[in-house]
């Protein structure tokens, strides 16, 4: 299931240089209950990386509108959102096998049908496994912003990945971002507003309030209660 896990590197004008881990692999210990849950529902809701794309009608079993969430961390809000929209599929994806073993488990407690799980890198399975014009939703929630500045090119969300989440997504398709960084947040806003073939879903053409699709994780109630903030992106593919 764990691969070798490589995301690309950018230069400051969004070019690729080379393939480096832009995260750190914090796998740390699997619970019991982690380990668990990846030996009995893996083969169920687990889906292997293959350079070849997927089939998600015969994935999922049915013709359904795919929402696909790049790193779910523990998997609580993802398995929500599955959970409160039955009418969707989900696909999430996520490095870390504590999270993928806890969304899995939380995902069987809930009686989810409709989430399939990944751990591999989401750049390689955008590129390799995911069809073009074939995703309603791309969802982007806290990544790690590299706040230093000799990392800043590091994060994710630069023009190259946001070109490669456009054709992934059907026309009309959003790509939703969140992050508690101001300055990743600006960065996100200067990127995707650079990008013909998108446009700002905010009526001020900056940020969206948080939309009631986005379940609001303990993570951020605990930086509300601390006076931290949030900012959310929606930009939709219009051409």
């Amino acid at each position: 299931m764990i691969n070798d896990v490589i995301t690309p590197e950018f230069d400051e004008n969004g070019r690729p240089l080379r393939r480096i881990r832009s995260f750190v692999r914090r796998q740390g210990r699997l619970t019991k209950g982690q380990q668990l849950a990846l030996d009995q529902y893996w083969p169920e809701m687990g889906v292997e990386f293959q350079p070849e794309p997927l089939d998600l009608t015969h994935l999922f079993g049915r013709e359904a509108p795919v929402v696909l969430e790049i790193g779910f961390g523990m998997g609580a809000s993802l398995v929500t959102m599955a959970q409160n929209n039955p009418q969707q599929n989900f696909l999430g994806i996520e490095v870390h096998a504590p999270g993928v073993g806890a969304c899995l488990a939380s995902a069987k407690e809930a009686e989810v049908e409709n989430l399939r799980v990944m751990c591999h890198d989401a750049v390689e399975v955008l590129e390799k496994m995911i069809p073009d014009n074939s995703l309603r939703m791309v969802q982007l929630f806290f990544p790690d912003p590299w706040h230093k500045a000799r990392h800043n090119k590091r994060r994710i969300v630069q023009v190259p990945f946001a070109e490669l989440v456009m054709r992934k997504l059907k026309l009309g398709g959003v790509f939703h971002m969140a992050t508690d960084w101001e300055a990743y947040a600006e960065h996100m806003l200067e990127v995707m507003s650079s990008i013909d073939g998108y446009q700002n879903q905010s009526e001020t053409q900056n940020y969206v309030p948080r939309p009631e699709t986005r379940p609001l994780t303990k993570f951020e109630q605990r930086g509300q209660r601390l006076g931290h903030g949030v900012w959310d992106l929606m930009f939709e593919r219009i051409k």
